[in-house]
């Protein structure tokens, strides 16, 4: 059977070899008890990574996201975040299910806020509005990072009124390697963070949050209200550890394939990359040929996975794709589009 080459997502990969025996090696306990050493093991070393007090195990990142917005907030507060935020597009309305927030969306560039609408969002309760209580931001934001300079600003105006700061960090990872920092120079403008161990890490699966350690006992009783109590998950956090102390080290070679994806598509005529995403391992784009509304069909024909990404497309780059898989999807894109 040939090949497939998946550029849907990073959550696809399958884990490494070393992460299968250190996952069937693993030593378990109950961790709704929190004696599973594994799992002990895996949240002590991301809050020390983040210089962070504690963290806690969740089964994925929209139930971190969610869970963090149900530890900070109570019915009816408000949470300010960007209209295009994973929180708001991609996490099924949880918001108004599980915490009883309010959500109030800010329009911004790639994640980037104008700071007096900012200002301006936040609300003091009256008679007649209810209180901000929580500024969420995300980074990796798409393909684009936040600026170190700009999380500051947010986060220096959060605090001139009281208000606690939430990251949504899943590709918390991928944002430090485009900036050449340490992990702990982005965490430190949040007071708590979503880190995603199975979207380039290549964990089959898991997300922490991380953040005070009050905070976290509390999200931990949370989490089993939320029916997110786990018990031998010392199996999926043996692979969360290799994917924090090794997988995370390797992410610049797919953010270097990321670029090496966007020069070759850049060959075909009329196609057009959106560079202000393209810090990480995805590359955005268009191409206005009537043509590419069946390219995924014609890519899934030869062993190709595609997913067509709101008004164009997204490709992902991950450890499971190489420049040559690049390669091969260029020379089909051409011929299809009789660029060849």
């Amino acid at each position: 059977m040939s090949k497939w080459i998946d550029l849907r997502s990073d959550t696809v990969t399958t884990p490494t070899e070393e992460m299968r025996l250190a996952m069937y090696q693993a030593e378990v306990g109950d961790d709704v008890f929190s004696d599973d050493p594994t799992v002990n093991k895996l949240e002590e070393l991301i809050a020390q990574k983040l210089g962070k007090e504690a963290a806690v195990f969740c089964p994925s990142g929209t139930f971190s996201n969610q869970l963090s917005l149900f530890t900070h907030c109570h019915k009816g507060d408000e949470v300010i975040l960007d209209q295009q935020a994973h929180i708001v597009q991609h996490e099924s309305g949880a918001s108004a299910v599980i915490s009883g927030v309010q959500l109030f969306t800010l329009e911004g560039i790639n994640g980037v806020w104008n700071l007096e609408k900012l200002r301006k969002a936040i609300k003091v309760k009256t008679v007649s509005t209810t209180k901000t209580k929580l500024i969420c931001m995300e980074t990796a934001f798409n393909g684009a990072v936040l600026p170190l300079d700009y999380m500051a600003s947010v986060y220096q105006i959060a605090k001139e009124f009281h208000l606690a700061v939430h990251l949504d960090g899943a590709r918390l990872f991928n944002a430090a390697t485009a900036l050449q920092v340490d992990v702990k120079e982005i965490a430190q403008y949040a007071d708590t963070v979503s880190v995603c161990l199975s979207k380039g890490l290549a964990a089959p699966a898991g997300t922490l949050l991380v953040g005070p350690k009050a905070f976290i006992e509390e999200a931990r009783w949370k989490r089993k209200l939320m029916g997110g109590g786990m018990r031998q998950v010392g199996i999926l956090a043996a692979a969360g550890i290799i994917a924090i102390e090794k997988m995370s080290q390797r992410l610049s070679i797919d953010h270097e394939n990321a670029a090496y994806l966007a020069s070759r598509l850049k060959e075909i005529p009329h196609l057009q990359v959106d560079e202000s995403q393209r810090q990480i391992n995805m590359v955005f784009f268009d191409i206005p040929d009537p043509k590419k509304h069946q390219l995924e069909q014609y890519l899934f024909s030869h062993h190709i996975k595609i997913l067509p990404y709101e008004f164009g497309f997204r490709f992902v780059t991950h450890y499971q794709v190489n420049q040559g898989d690049i390669d091969i999807v260029i020379k089909l894109m051409k011929e299809y589009f009789n660029h060849a």
